[in-house]
């Protein structure tokens, strides 16, 4: 497919002029524009890529096809902190609605405002063909969650349309559920997420069409926030930032329907997770405090999924302290056996296995090699001989903290970077994992002159790819 638009006689030599000078106020070369640009598509869900080269033809007279035109004012604007709009590029309009990932969710916090949300979030990708949503940053990404934290619960939600749902249904939903949530853990993002937005289909279809007391619609738009926040996941973990953005913010409607502060903060606390990798540091140490100071701490599994949130938040922004008080807490919940209302069934996967890889995680960003060791083979230790995505990035954080090591240890960084290769290769998709045996692949140049490190690098090839 052709990615530019050649403009026939004279061309647009202003419109050269204008992206020369502007990638000359950013101070990035073509090559760096593309590479930049890669990484935006992605993050705003496109498929689509450039050549490295392919800019400079822009700076030739060139314009680009869609979406790149949007993509280009998106990501200048965002750079230069200033609008930079097609006309000042001499470019003509590409077709394309570039809007926020918040676009039609700025809806009442009530139940029909999030039935609504969840319809909108959940529309098929055909009939968004025309739209590019453009990844929350900033003040824009901690907007949805201080609005969840005021809003005010729906009174009653009772409905008296259609057939009488019983809440023995709403159990057999919940199985459903359950099982998706344990389906991603095996098969990892790629696999899970057509299956959890039919699921979620039925469940609004369910929602909005049929009688149903108080209590059964506040379990039912639980059961919805819950879907949401694992579709969201699930495209987080496949790297689709936007889309994760727009599932979650529809979780929190939900959740706030249903009156479920622990639902909330839990999507708090992956939208936390996600701003880290979003380079919003500030976001994410404030999206996981939010959570925390808003969940009455009536589990202890979630208020220990919470601490390790905010612990991975601290490690980010190097703060040595934070980081430690919340791994401190969070391994502190683990000897809490008095909840008041018992721990909720998405919360099964934190486990001491879990706890103690994210805390290796943790000192990995903060460069304490021992520490991080320590908890990484613990968790490793912990998860017995499954192989599933979590054990992959185990294996490929330890692995890093060989190489990175002041004097390292390559043979056992090559092992476990084989297994977490092995893993992600041929039984589980994980975009987040990939990334860290990309790191990992980094962090081993130096030394690929040697004959084992080279094999690896080639083995790995193929996955790490952009």
């Amino acid at each position: 497919m052709q990615e530019v638009l050649r403009i026939e006689g004279a061309g647009l030599p202003s419109s050269g002029e204008a992206i020369s000078r502007v990638l000359a106020e950013v101070g990035w070369q073509p090559e760096q524009l593309a590479r930049h640009l890669n990484e935006c598509a992605k993050r705003h869900g496109r498929a689509e890529r450039l050549h490295p080269k392919t800019p400079y033809k822009w700076k030739k007279g060139d314009v680009p096809r869609s979406p790149w035109p949007s993509l280009i004012t998106s990501l200048l604007s965002e750079h230069l902190q200033r609008t930079v709009g097609l006309n000042e590029l001499g470019w003509p309009d590409d077709g394309l609605e570039a809007i926020p990932a918040s676009a039609g969710l700025d809806l009442p916090w009530s139940s029909a405002g999030a039935l609504q949300a969840a319809q909108v979030v959940n529309e098929s990708e055909a009939m968004m063909h025309r739209r590019m949503f453009l990844t929350l940053l900033g003040s824009a990404l901690t907007s949805p969650a201080h609005e969840w934290l005021i809003a005010q619960r729906p009174p009653n939600i009772a409905s008296t349309s259609g057939r009488v749902l019983s809440a023995s249904v709403v159990d057999h939903l919940d199985e459903v559920t359950a099982s998706l949530r344990r389906m991603d853990d095996h098969l990892g993002s790629g696999q899970t997420l057509g299956l959890v937005r039919q699921h979620l289909s039925t469940v609004v279809d369910v929602l909005r069409e049929r009688s149903y007391t108080d209590a059964v619609g506040r379990r039912l738009h639980s059961t919805a926030g819950e879907l949401l926040r694992l579709a969201g996941w699930l495209s987080f973990d496949d790297g689709h930032h936007t889309q994760a953005q727009r599932f979650w913010i529809a979780g929190l409607y939900q959740a706030n329907a249903a009156g479920d502060r622990g639902l909330g903060a839990n999507i708090l606390g992956f939208m936390s997770c996600q701003a880290k990798d979003l380079g919003q540091l500030r976001q994410s140490v404030t999206l996981a405090e939010t959570a925390r100071t808003s969940y009455p701490a009536t589990s202890p599994k979630v208020s220990t999924i919470l601490d390790l949130r905010a612990a991975e938040a601290y490690a980010n922004n190097q703060s040595v302290t934070d980081t430690r008080r919340a791994l401190d807490r969070a391994f502190d919940r683990f000897t809490d056996s008095r909840p008041e209302h018992g721990d909720p069934d998405w919360s099964y996967w934190v486990n001491e296995a879990q706890a103690h890889a994210q805390a290796g995680y943790c000192f990995v960003k903060l460069e304490d090699w021992p520490r991080a060791r320590e908890h990484l083979r613990s968790a490793l230790r912990l998860q017995g001989d499954e192989y599933t995505r979590e054990g992959a990035l185990r294996n490929a954080l330890l692995a890093t903290t060989y190489v990175r090591q002041d004097h390292p240890d390559l043979d056992k960084a090559l092992a476990l970077g084989h297994q977490a290769v092995e893993t992600l290769t041929g039984q589980v998709n994980s975009a987040r994992c990939i990334k860290h045996v990309r790191n990992l692949v980094g962090s081993l140049t130096p030394y690929r002159r040697m004959p084992a490190v080279r094999q690896f690098c080639q083995d790995a090839r193929e996955l790490v790819a952009p």
